[in-house]
């Protein structure tokens, strides 16, 4: 006798097993399965231009603008590069505007405490957005207190959004016993 159940469950099953396997993906010869490029370890079985918005602070067009300019292909795997183009890639990763990159692309120009414009990475990245925000908190800015109140920042509105904790819900206030409830009932033996 067959049953659906089974053949569902066959079904499913064999989903999570081909999800399994197209996760862990062999290896081409001859490619690094795992790179370390700028503090991060990035799939080296991925294009060069995918590969490098692993690291934090780099993004879509900044990855595509640092492969040219170091002379890499962006369609190449990252794993089948050779060390001297690693070393170019990660150069020009840390130092973009010595291989003249422009500085509207950069995610730190004229920064409050140096004055000078650079593009900040990885841990780097995470310490000077925590020092702003502490900054911001310091000096009692608003976006400082909506950060301290743990509120949005950005204008969104609260009403029904961000709403977590003892908020989220109404609460029926309890009758107290002895108290007679406050609605009238209908008086009896009239119609």
């Amino acid at each position: 006798m067959f049953y659906i159940g089974s053949a569902i469950k066959k079904r499913k099953f064999g989903k999570v097993r081909e999800r399994a396997e197209r996760k862990f993906k062999a290896v081409p010869e001859g490619v690094r399965g795992i790179v370390r490029l700028a503090e991060s370890d990035i799939d080296g079985t991925k294009k060069v231009g995918i590969a490098l918005t692993k690291i934090k602070g780099v993004g879509m067009n900044f990855a595509a603008n640092i492969a040219t300019l170091a002379g890499v292909n962006p369609d190449v795997m990252l794993g089948s590069l050779p060390d001297e183009d690693m070393k170019k890639l990660e150069d020009v990763v840390r130092n973009p505007l010595k291989y003249g990159f422009p500085e509207f692309m950069l995610n730190r120009r004229k920064d409050r405490e140096t004055g000078e414009t650079k593009h900040v990475i990885a841990s780097s990245l995470v310490i000077a957005k925590k020092d702003d925000i502490d900054t911001m908190k310091k000096i009692h800015c608003y976006s400082g207190i909506r950060h301290d109140l743990g509120l949005p920042v950005r204008g969104q509105r609260t009403r029904g959004s961000f709403r977590t904790g003892r908020t989220t819900g109404v609460v029926k206030k309890k009758q107290q016993p002895g108290k007679r409830p406050t609605t009238k009932a209908p008086a009896k033996g009239k119609k």
